[in-house]
């Protein structure tokens, strides 16, 4: 009888241990909404082939974090830029997180504009969460899963997972296909900060990979007063329903778990200058030209 209160006690304490520590993860992830004055900054601090180094990229945004869907183990947060003057701006659709709670299903990046559907073991995912990072059109473009730590006031979370070019570095490089992305989130007492340890690597036809230059980025979101971001928070009411058909689309693409390619264009336009277009705006126009990305 003994032996049995000793084991019960112990999986009570574990529970609660487990309960509270995700109390704590929802908080950190839930502290990058809100609106923020963004530094990007990135280098490339070392490069092992002949090829022309990339300049060193910096550059200030504002952007507001909108909570767009939030149950118990599921939290998705919207990016959306503020650009334009003060008087007169104008508001650009930006990222994606969802963030899932011991997920098991992954689209992994591959090269070419596909994704390997993955399987985890449940037991391997025990207490950690996906972060799903998506385009600007809800399109994949890379996810992985780690355990959020709260260790000497600190909160972080930190993941290594493969993913395309960079936007930034998409018309400029030809030598490499896939970054691998060392992904560092920490909450601060400024808002957050995106901690970069980046791989640029080729891969090539018959799988072999080489490095072919490394890249720092430091990503400073600094909280400022939600006042800044109301043109951002009025776009996002107006427009919603439309990106929620669109992301019910991808749903449904992303549920088949099978490899997903994409195709770089159609009719010489990239799907996010389709679904920018205001006549699609309704599950007739959105679905059938999501539908012509996908090679099948």
């Amino acid at each position: 009888m003994k032996r049995i209160l000793i084991i019960y006690f112990s999986l009570f304490f574990v529970l609660v241990i487990n309960s509270q520590n995700k109390k704590k993860d929802i908080s950190a992830i839930k502290s990058m909404c809100g609106c923020f004055e963004i530094e990007f900054n990135f280098s490339e601090t070392f490069s092992y082939t002949d090829a022309k180094p990339s300049n060193n990229y910096k550059s200030k945004a504002l952007e507001y974090a909108e909570l767009i869907y939030e149950d118990n183990n599921t939290i998705s947060i919207q990016h959306l830029l503020i650009v334009g003057s003060e008087k007169f701006p104008s508001i650009i659709k930006h990222w994606r997180q969802d963030w899932l709670y011991q997920n098991t299903d992954l689209y992994k990046y591959d090269v070419n504009n596909s994704w390997n559907f993955v399987k985890m073991n449940k037991k391997d995912v025990r207490n950690q969460w996906t972060q799903k990072v998506f385009q600007v059109d809800d399109s994949p473009r890379y996810e992985g899963s780690s355990t959020w730590v709260h260790l000497d006031g600190k909160s972080y979370w930190e993941n290594i997972t493969p993913a395309p070019l960079p936007r930034r570095e998409y018309t400029k490089r030809s030598d490499y296909n896939m970054t691998l992305r060392g992904n560092r989130h920490e909450i601060t007492n400024y808002g957050w900060l995106h901690d970069q340890d980046n791989q640029k690597i080729n891969i090539d036809e018959n799988g072999k990979n080489v490095v072919v230059a490394l890249e720092k980025g430091l990503n400073f979101y600094k909280r400022v007063d939600d006042e800044k971001c109301l043109p951002a928070k009025k776009w996002w009411q107006k427009n919603r329903n439309k990106w929620e058909i669109v992301r019910s689309k991808w749903s449904d693409i992303y549920s088949k778990n099978k490899k997903l390619t994409l195709k770089d264009n159609f009719n010489d336009k990239k799907l996010y200058q389709y679904l920018f277009m205001e006549n699609y705006n309704d599950q007739k126009t959105i679905n059938p030209i999501i539908e012509k990305f996908i090679k099948y």
